[in-house]
This record gives C-alpha cells, structure tokens and sequence, in this order.
C-alpha cells in the first residue's frame, strides 16, 4: 500500500512537557486511519502535526520528518497556505464562518484564485451533495450557516474543506458533539471519502474506530504503541496495553 504520509521520528514539545516520543509510521494513501488512546495522549497534537497548525501553538517545538508525497513539511520554505489546501482539517465542534451557507464553501475556492460565478455554483453544489446536504439547505443558500443544525454545520465544515480540492483531510473527533443519527451519517460520509482522499480521523470511540477505519494507530502517553490493520487491531493486539484499552481496562 503506497504511503500518502511518512512520519519518522517525531517528538514535539510544549514548553518541557514531552508530548510526542519519537513516533514513526506510514499513513496510506486513499484510506482511513484512526488514532485512538486515553484523553491527553497526544491523539489531537499529533493531527495537527501532519498540516503544521502545531505551529500555532505558543511554545511548541517540533523534532523529526513529516513526509507528504515523500517531501518534507517541515522544511524551510515550505508555503503552510498551500500545505493546508492540500492537508485539510475538520474540528471537534462545528466552526461555519459568520457567513451564508453559499460564501462557507466558496469562501476557500475564492482566496485560492476562483472568481467565474458558474465555478462557484458547481463547487458549492458538488460539495453539500457529497456531504448529504444539498435537498437541505438548496433552497437556503444565503441563510446563515448558523441556522443551521450542529450535525448540519459539521457537515457544511467538511463540505468548506473538500472545496478547495485537499489530498488528505484530518478530521479531529467529529462526532463528539454529535446526536447518534448524526453520528451515523458522518461515519457512512467517512466510508465514501475514502475513495477519493486520505483520510486520518482521531476518535474516543472504540466502535467507530472498529466501523470506519482500514488502519488504527494506538498512542499512550505520547508513543505509539502499536499500529496495523483496524481488523488486527481489534481482533488480535500484540500489545497488552492495546488489549487492555480496547476492552476498556483503562482511559
């Protein structure tokens, strides 16, 4: 399986607090990977690594190698803009921009140089139906997105990140704040989204570990501790401490 992102040796930082121990591993192309582990192990700073909005973060320090298509993120010179169209990220809680639904998912395709109306019309219409949204809110375009139902706006947050056409999507618990239909739909969303990006998506949830992904990444205390297929990893850890999490022993 070609690897869409190599990641070698990193350690990150903040302040003295050690928070990723030297991890490596080889995320495939065109596939879902979930990382999983007990709160404060590291699962959300090690997504944010992989499009550098750990460079946000006041304080932090970043050791090792990001491969993205066998070059690295973290060299000098590297333009985080286009980095981040290519790496897109979908959050915990849904954050629509202050704007119409329309102008969410336009929005991004504009900064990047799309100005023709008619463009701007098909990519907002392809992106809400490949969320499911487009019979809900066709009629509403120029509503505000924060008419919107919470489910609704994570959807339409997903749908603004594929509109500027990104490789792999991060997606960092996106269905914590989320009702079990909603839940239900965003994992079916996540199945489909695989055939056409890469996608790394954290999760508190065993289930939708289990349910969603191809790969699972288990981190403890910021180390990996182990990393293979989804159906391995739940059927048949070699890891006790693996074991131990997946029946819920701990975290």
């Amino acid at each position: 399986m070609k690897p869409k992102i190599e990641v070698e040796n990193l350690n990150v930082w903040y302040g003295a607090n050690h928070v990723l121990k030297d991890i490596s591993m080889e995320i495939p192309e065109k596939r879902v990977t979930a990382i999983i582990g007990p709160s404060g192990c590291g699962k959300s700073t090690f997504l944010m690594t992989l499009n550098r909005l750990i460079d946000l973060v006041n304080g932090v320090c970043v050791k090792g190698k990001v491969l993205l298509d066998g070059k690295n993120i973290y060299n000098p010179g590297i333009d985080l803009t286009e980095l981040r169209k290519k790496v897109g990220m979908v959050f915990q809680k849904p954050n629509p921009l202050p704007k119409s639904i329309y102008e969410n998912i336009a929005y991004g395709p504009k900064i990047h140089g799309v100005k023709d109306r008619k463009t701007l019309d098909s990519i907002v219409e392809k992106c809400l139906r490949v969320v499911g949204l487009w019979d809900d809110v066709k009629d509403r375009l120029r509503d505000s997105a924060f008419e919107l139902s919470v489910g609704q706006q994570q959807r339409l947050c997903i749908a603004r990140a594929l509109a500027v056409k990104p490789e792999v999507l991060l997606m960092d618990e996106p269905c914590s704040a989320l009702d079990p239909t909603t839940t239900r739909k965003i994992e079916e969303l996540i199945q489909t989204l695989k055939n056409d990006y890469t996608v790394v998506v954290v999760t508190h949830n065993m289930q939708q570990a289990n349910r969603v992904s191809n790969y699972t990444a288990f981190l403890y205390l910021g180390k990996l501790i182990e990393y293979g297929p989804t159906q391995e990893i739940f059927t048949n850890p070699k890891n006790k401490l693996t074991k131990d999490y997946i029946n819920g022993k701990f975290g």
